[in-house]
């Protein structure tokens, strides 16, 4: 059976939160990159418009809109500014809430897990988002228990990821749950995907 993942798109969400784990799904579903037995998986991109400008001013044509979206095994929401707008659109948080319900496993990336909550999947939930937005997350969503100081959460069938590039780590992790640990190894590997960031992240 088919499994279709969703990388739900919306006006100034933001571009690696999406397009790391879209890579990342892409990449562990290509045989010819990782010689092996295909899977059988399709990655989908999915907004309410059928075009949509990114945080940093990238513009997508997406695959389908809410209307027209095939049922999806996971679901993958990202953050970025437009989060901020988007919690206050019902539609959106209508057709996350209904296409999550089917899914095999709910994600999000930095402040789409604010999405998450408002679609009622962090109730109860450990949770986490970008450092700079925990504090906020906490307010908006005293229901839930909001990690700081991590890369990515599992509760249940929700995983969260911290901001922007934490969206990879969880993206591969998800690859190993769902195809196996070595091929998930394999897709990194292709990626070459082994961070050495050149400087210290901690800034005082």
């Amino acid at each position: 059976m088919t499994t279709t993942i969703g990388i739900i798109l919306f006006e100034n969400a933001e571009e690696l939160d999406w397009a790391g784990p879209w890579k990342v799904f892409t990449m562990a579903t290509q045989k010819n990159v990782l010689r092996a037995e295909a899977v059988d998986a399709r990655v989908v991109t999915i907004a309410e418009k059928r075009e949509v400008r990114n945080a940093k001013g990238l513009r997508v044509l997406v695959d389908h809109t809410f209307e027209d979206a095939p049922d999806l095994d996971v679901l993958v929401v990202p953050g970025g500014e437009g989060t901020r707008t988007e919690i206050q659109n019902p539609v959106l948080i209508d057709y996350l809430r209904k296409a999550g319900e089917r899914c095999t496993w709910v994600t999000s990336v930095c402040t789409g897990s604010m999405l998450l909550h408002g679609a009622g999947f962090a109730a109860g939930k450990r949770i986490t988002t970008h450092w700079a937005f925990c504090s906020t997350l906490k307010e908006l969503a005293p229901d839930a228990t909001v990690l700081e100081g991590v890369r990515y959460v599992r509760d249940g069938n929700l995983v969260t990821a911290a901001g922007v590039s934490a969206g990879i780590d969880m993206a591969l992790w998800l690859v190993g749950q769902i195809w196996g640990v070595a091929h998930a190894r394999q897709t990194q590997r292709f990626m070459e995907y082994d961070p050495a960031p050149p400087y210290s992240a901690d800034v005082q």
